[in-house]
């Protein structure tokens, strides 16, 4: 890096950094803190929902999944639009009408303290862990870039986001995610604008697509009915609606950020707002990803993108025999180039991809080699590959302006995160179990402690974390595995009236085993067997919500009203 670089970087993040604290400085009360006073327009509560699920990881890893994979990625999120159209018209009325601090003070109303407690304490687990892992991606890049370890990043990434996240709570959050949210924008326009100039003088946007697409890089849409199949239309509607519905509706992370809406109508806008450009958005980010893909077509690429993985195996007893595969992915570039510079036509396309599976081919056995060199490297790539684009091509300033964009989307989804975990031990699980009757003083003071302690806790799992295939598939796996049930336990509580908390909290137990049964037994295990899963992980969101609604309904059969009992019918013919 540059000094241009550095002054980018560093200017932009302490800016976000001091900028937040200074404006939100003084917060006094518990509404301001962790309600940020409700007085958040409608375009704010937009920006902030789609910057605390936009993290670090979704500029890091969606373009190298895009390399890797092509545009099916985007299918994951078809079941958003669904899930706000539905929170905006069932969740908001109930969390506005009751004036709750955390989506889990309504189940104590409807149910009882134990169910709060359990939701509370899923919600607090899961995105702990995430909070880790949103530090522990842009730690990788700045590892990558200065040679510093880890640790040491971990924590000087964790601090900057606790400065002002303590300082000013959940005003602090939405204040600084307008900034990052247009460092964002900027950043990845300009960078997909570099691209397309970067490709050669008559490769033009529409020749660059049908290149893509003659790589099979462009199947956006996949009707296909395997289970097993991460990204399909079904998975993305299905799973993905139900993700997305425990996700925004009940995950204090986003809850916090549109309760803290002027009104209700605000806060409906907001969600509507992020429903109509996110999709779009990721589409877009994957997109970048593709014409990476397209400009490496014309340009060296490494076999493997990750540089520790390359160094270690060319300083070991295996180095002769990477070079020898590099030597034959090299030649297997030329041949493409020579191709691609023939033009396109019903042969040279089936050559193309003939080549493609061969160059894929040698990166699995260029891993092979990794890891016999030093099994503790991780082989997969996919997270360094725009990282290295951005490194070796762009030009002076554009490199700082590029790392403070997934800097920036870092500190705004662990800022959100830090300050929902906080409010949701302060408000569910102090207050409510262990100290009630304190001043709002006391208690905006208790919920900066639970900021740090969480901060520093996000930091250690940070500092443990290992890369699990895919950086965002990682964070959405984690997801999947709670979020399923958390939904399960609100639909009953909205939708179910004669259904008590006892039942409800035996049944989001049994449950929560059952998923953990699922993934281990069914995705995990078989997949370091080098086997397929039996269902995609997303399908755990479906499964732990209908779940926890089939026990609730078996356990007080005898007390359910005809349509109730057919409502569990249906679901009984579902499962089985």
């Amino acid at each position: 890096m540059h000094t241009i670089d550095w002054i980018i970087l560093s200017i932009t993040l302490l800016f976000i950094v001091f900028y937040g604290a200074w404006k939100t400085r003084g917060s006094k009360n518990v509404k301001d803190f962790i309600k940020g006073g409700n007085e958040t327009n409608w375009w704010t509560i937009g920006l902030s929902v789609m910057a605390t699920q936009a993290s670090a990881i979704t500029f890091l890893s969606t373009p190298g999944q895009a390399f890797h994979s092509g545009m099916g990625f985007v299918q994951f999120y078809f079941g958003l639009p669904i899930a706000m159209v539905v929170i905006c018209m069932v969740f908001i009325p109930i969390y506005h009408k009751l004036n709750v601090y955390t989506a889990y003070e309504y189940l104590e109303t409807r149910f009882d303290k134990k169910t709060r407690t359990l939701t509370a304490i899923l919600f607090l687990i899961q995105r702990g862990l995430a909070a880790g892992i949103t530090i522990f991606a842009p730690a990788i890049i700045l590892s990558a870039v200065l040679g510093w370890d880890l640790i040491t990043l971990n924590v000087v990434i964790g601090l900057l986001v606790i400065v002002y996240t303590v300082s000013g709570g959940t005003k602090a959050v939405s204040v600084t995610q307008k900034q990052q949210m247009g460092v964002i924008f900027s950043g990845m326009f300009i960078a997909f604008y570099l691209i397309l100039q970067y490709l050669p003088d008559d490769i033009t946007f529409t020749k660059a697509l049908e290149i893509a697409g003659a790589s099979d890089k462009m199947n956006v849409l996949d009707f296909s009915l395997d289970l097993d199949n991460r990204y399909t239309v079904w998975t993305g509607i299905l799973g993905g609606t139900f993700l997305m519905l425990s996700y925004f509706g009940t995950d204090q992370s986003q809850v916090q950020r549109y309760l803290s809406g002027k009104s209700a109508k605000e806060s409906q806008l907001g969600l509507i707002f992020n429903g109509l450009l996110k999709v779009p958005m990721q589409f877009f980010i994957l997109l970048v990803g593709v014409m990476v893909f397209v400009f490496y077509q014309f340009n060296s690429a490494p076999l493997n993108f990750n540089p520790k993985a390359q160094e270690v195996v060319l300083n070991s007893k295996y180095a002769s025999d990477y070079k020898a595969l590099e030597t034959q992915h090299k030649d297997i570039e030329s041949q493409k180039k020579a191709i691609l510079f023939q033009g396109l036509n019903s042969s040279n396309t089936e050559l193309l991809q003939e080549l493609n599976e061969r160059d894929k081919v040698l990166k699995k056995e260029a891993k092979v080699l990794i890891s016999k060199a030093d099994n503790s490297v991780e082989t997969n790539d996919k997270d360094y590959v725009f990282i290295q684009f951005i490194l070796n091509y762009l030009p002076k300033g554009l490199v700082g302006l590029l790392l403070a964009v997934i800097l920036s989307a870092a500190m705004s989804s662990t800022a959100s995160e830090l300050n929902a975990l906080a409010s949701t031990t302060t408000i569910d699980l102090y207050k409510r179990n262990v100290a009630s009757s304190h001043s709002d003083a006391y208690y905006v003071n208790v919920s900066k402690f639970f900021t740090l302690a969480w901060g520093i806790l996000a930091i250690a799992v940070a500092c443990i974390a290992n890369l699990f295939d895919n950086l965002i598939q990682l964070v959405n796996i984690i997801g999947s595995i709670f979020y399923g049930n958390v939904l399960g336990i609100f639909l009953l509580a909205f939708f179910f009236k004669k259904i008590k908390g006892n039942t409800v909290f035996t049944s989001a137990l049994i449950t929560q085993v059952l998923i953990f049964f699922i993934f281990y037994f069914g995705i995990y295990n078989l997949e370091q067997q080098g086997l397929k899963p039996v269902i995609s992980y997303l399908w755990l969101n479906f499964i732990g919500c209908i779940s926890v609604l089939y026990l609730a309904l078996l356990f007080t059969f005898k007390q359910l009203d005809v349509k109730n009992k057919i409502t569990l019918l249906f679901i009984s013919l579902g499962i089985f």
